[in-house]
């Protein structure tokens, strides 16, 4: 093995045995390895959509943390000090807020923590790469644990348990790398601007830095029917679109990115 190699994954298992937390927001923060998936899917998938491929061999280059649970209103609060949520609770998911809104918060960390940041790194929105990457957590199924739509409300609150309402983070089962509600409660703002299909062939770190009309969420909400929590389920909407009580995030700890 070549030194550089050894290093690197040296590096990585030494980041994958490390935390990260915000104790201010009682915000805790999961470590995702670097490692190569294949995103999206093919028509052969059952649900499959026309903006969910082509299949594309991705790879993250780096390591970076993402958060356990998706922001709470209580978080949100004590960083931007409002919350306009549909529904309200300090251990609900974040929403009614639009994806600016959500890089301001963003921003706003990075300035609290801006003396104790990793070197290279900072809060941002994941990539859509990113998120679907951490979703799965090594999976190749329909969804994190596997491809029974029965089982989806073990880890995931969707519009046949959800009485139609948001619930507290955390309460369904985790991923296999510790990520709650990755499938369902709310959808997940991504850094990404929307485009209608993936690069072919093999990748690394893709981001579509560009702000467009649409930006992705990922995720699925307590509104959607099962196959819009699979993995690789997308949808968009506008940047600055505010009243949805269905609309949410979470934040990475991620390398910087540049164009």
């Amino acid at each position: 093995m070549k030194f550089q190699t050894m290093f690197a994954l040296i590096a990585t298992m030494m980041f994958v045995g490390c935390g990260e937390e915000v104790p201010e927001l009682n915000l805790e923060m999961m470590p995702i390895p670097s490692g190569t998936f294949l995103m999206g899917g093919t028509d052969y998938e059952e649900g499959w959509d026309d903006d969910e491929g082509p299949q594309t061999t991705v790879t993250i280059t780096k390591p970076f943390w993402l958060g356990k649970t998706e922001v709470t209103q209580s978080q949100w609060e004590a960083v931007m000090g409002n919350n306009p949520s549909r529904f309200k609770g300090d251990d609900l998911p974040m929403t009614n807020i639009n994806w600016h809104d959500a890089v301001d918060f963003c921003e706003k960390l990075n300035a609290i923590k801006r003396d104790t940041l990793p070197d290279g790194y900072r809060y941002t929105l994941p990539t859509e790469a990113q998120w679907e990457y951490a979703c799965r957590a090594e999976t190749t199924t329909r969804f994190c644990y596997g491809d029974d739509y029965n089982q989806l409300g073990q880890y995931a609150w969707n519009e046949d348990n959800s009485s139609d309402k948001t619930h507290p983070v955390g309460e369904k089962q985790p991923n296999d790398w510790g990520l709650h509600d990755m499938h369902g409660n709310v959808w997940e703002w991504c850094l990404d601007g929307y485009s209608d299909s993936y690069l072919e062939g093999s990748v690394s770190d893709p981001q579509n830095f560009k702000i467009s009309s649409f930006q992705v969420v990922r995720g699925g909400s307590w509104f959607s029917i099962a196959r819009y929590c699979r993995s690789l389920s997308r949808s968009k909407n506008p940047p600055n679109r505010t009243r949805l009580g269905n609309l949410g995030f979470r934040i990475a700890l991620s390398p910087v990115l540049t164009e």
